[in-house]
C-alpha cells in the first residue's frame, strides 16, 4: 500500500469493468450515493482516487493511482499515463455512457499555490476534501477534492489533485449518464 504521494510521473489513469477492492488503496476519504437508479462510491486515495458506479448490474471503477500501484489487468476497459490532456468515451450496455476528460499540468509557483488554497475554502464548504501532510521540503502538504453533481439520470465527478513537489495539478471530470 502507498503511503505518501508518488511523483506526477508516475500517474496512470484506469477503468475497469469491475470492482477494485478498496484495501488495495490508503483511502483517507469516502462518500457513497444512491440516487435515481444508480449507485457509486467515491474515494480519495494517496495519489488520487477510487470512483465505483453501479447500474443494473453494470459496473465501473475508476481510478487515478501509481503505476507502480499493483492492479489487476482484468476487465481493465482503458489505461492512460497521466500527463498532458486526454478525453475518452465509452458507450455500455443498456445504453449507459462513460465520459472522462483529464488534466495534468505544471503551473508557476504562485499560481500553484493560489489555486490549492482555493480548492481548500472550496473543500471546506463541499464536496469530499482531504489535506495531505507535508512531504518535506514543502511547507503545505497535498490536497485532493472531489466535487459531485447528482442527477436522476446522471452523476457528474470533478476531482483536482495538488502535487507541491511537482508544482502540477491532476484535474479530471467523469460523467456517468443512463438513458
Amino acid at each position: 500500500m502507498l503511503s505518501v504521494r508518488p511523483k506526477v510521473a508516475e500517474l496512470v489513469f484506469q477503468l475497469y469493468g469491475r470492482v477494485l477492492h478498496p484495501e488495495l488503496f490508503e483511502i483517507h476519504a469516502s462518500r457513497t450515493i444512491d440516487r435515481g437508479g444508480y449507485s457509486a462510491s467515491i474515494a480519495i486515495t494517496s495519489a488520487g482516487h477510487l470512483l465505483c458506479w453501479r447500474k443494473d448490474g453494470l459496473l465501473l471503477t475508476e481510478v487515478a493511482t501509481s503505476a507502480n500501484q499493483p492492479l489487476p489487468q482484468k476487465r481493465r476497459l482503458l489505461s492512460f499515463r497521466l500527463q498532458g490532456e486526454r478525453s475518452d468515451r465509452m458507450e455500455c450496455r443498456g445504453g449507459a455512457c462513460y465520459q472522462v476528460c483529464f488534466q495534468l499540468e505544471t503551473v508557476a509557483p504562485e499560481v500553484f499555490w493560489t489555486f490549492q488554497q482555493e480548492l481548500c475554502a472550496a473543500g471546506i464548504k463541499d464536496g469530499l476534501f482531504h489535506r495531505f501532510e507535508s512531504g518535506g521540503r514543502m511547507a503545505l502538504g497535498a490536497v485532493s477534492w472531489i466535487n459531485l453533481e447528482t442527477r436522476s439520470k446522471s452523476l457528474l465527478v470533478q476531482a483536482f489533485h495538488t502535487f507541491p513537489e511537482d508544482l502540477a495539478i491532476v484535474k479530471s471530470q467523469t460523467l456517468f449518464e443512463i438513458p
